[in-house]
């Protein structure tokens, strides 16, 4: 057994037992009064590590041997001024900071939370940058959204996080951002393809997308809650996107993925040349890799069609959230006269690749230039 000795570290995060874990370690013996995050004890359960207090020993996953602040009669007070409290205020400030230099929130847009025990939540105030953000802004509520502690009001759209958060045993945090080319994609009601980019395809994969609710109303955060069981990003259309995670720094690691993708899918649609997909049986590989890390996609259930179907050349770059991930068959979430596909195939086909331009404008052009040449000669 490898054992990691972790003295006078007072809060065990879950990016330590997951650099642990890649390092062969199998326990980590920590002081007695460390607090270990939620999200550290569900990846020492996953890596099969056991966590050893001086004193005493529990396997990851069990109720913690020392006084913890998350206990049944800890009140809302003792939570928000706890040890891991103040850490993952850190960790929401630091991804606020990020979303704000890329350029992906604006104004005082956007909204970040962390479960914090099986209670309580802590969640980005409303009217505030998240370029200005500070821990002592973070509030905390309870899961029915009622505001607990904070000297700011709460998000206005926390109802959304809550929903997720009782769908997906699994979200214990998440990230609404407005980033502007996965954004682009929402305003039109369409979602991104599959099979093209590695990472993309691990990390998000599907983008599920939600109809235009209004924001911050019980009723669209319903809705959204029901794709997250396959879905950890979600396109919300004609407003943004949003995403849940085992924390809040990769709930906003599917952010970044997501609207670099549809950035590049863009790029790469200007090119008028086709698109390559990756292959059925690589993209196998990459699933399996998917299933391995526990991250959730339809073609995981069985839900999609099957891999071989799928075409080797991208006929578009975008897909009905309605469709099969081919971006062909019936339509689930539209009618014919309502989908976007429908409406707008003739806009989406491909244009022309460069050096084959139609035969009856070439011809056009040279009468075009005769007529200038013989004026010329008068």
């Amino acid at each position: 057994m490898k054992q990691l000795h972790l003295n006078a570290t007072n809060v065990i995060s879950g990016r330590i037992v997951s650099q642990a874990a890649r390092e062969g370690y199998t326990e980590i013996v920590l002081d007695g009064d460390a607090v270990v995050t939620s999200v550290a004890m569900d990846a020492a359960a996953v890596a099969g590590i056991i966590l050893t207090r001086r004193g005493g020993t529990r396997r990851a996953g069990a109720p913690a041997a020392a006084a913890s602040a998350f206990g049944s009669a800890a009140g809302a007070d003792a939570v928000f001024s706890s040890a891991e409290a103040r850490a993952f205020k850190d960790e929401l400030v630091a991804a606020g900071r990020k979303l704000w230099r890329r350029a992906y929130v604006d104004g005082n847009g956007g909204n970040l939370s962390y479960r914090i025990g099986e209670k309580y939540v802590l969640c980005t105030p409303t009217l505030i940058s998240k370029g200005d953000l500070t821990p002592d802004d973070i509030c905390l509520v309870d899961l029915d959204g009622n505001q607990l502690a904070g000297r700011k009001k709460k998000t206005s759209e926390i109802l959304l996080h809550l929903e997720i958060m009782k769908a997906q045993p699994k979200a214990r945090a998440c990230v609404h951002a407005h980033p502007p080319h996965a954004t682009a994609y929402a305003i039109t009601g369409m979602v991104p393809p599959v099979r093209i980019i590695p990472e993309a395809e691990i990390f998000v994969g599907h983008a599920g997308f939600a109809p235009y609710g209004t924001p911050g109303t019980k009723d669209i955060a319903e809705k959204i809650a029901e794709l997250v069981s396959d879905h950890n990003t979600i396109l919300l259309g004609n407003h943004g996107v949003v995403s849940w995670a085992d924390s809040v720094t990769h709930a906003e690691w599917c952010i970044e993925v997501l609207d670099t993708y549809c950035q590049t899918l863009i790029i790469a649609s200007q090119l008028s040349v086709p698109i390559k997909t990756i292959p059925a049986d690589k993209t196998c590989a990459l699933l399996e890799t998917k299933r391995k890390m526990n991250l959730p996609d339809p073609r995981l259930s069985g839900r999609e069609c099957t891999l071989a179907d799928m075409p080797d050349n991208l006929p578009s770059i975008t897909v009905c959230p309605g469709a099969c991930d081919r971006g062909v068959g019936p339509c689930r979430l539209h009618d014919t006269a309502t989908c976007p596909r429908a409406a707008g195939a003739q806009a989406q086909a491909p244009a022309p690749a460069l050096g084959h331009e139609n035969s009856e404008t070439e011809a056009l052009i040279g009468r075009i230039i005769d007529e200038v040449m013989k004026t010329l000669e008068k």
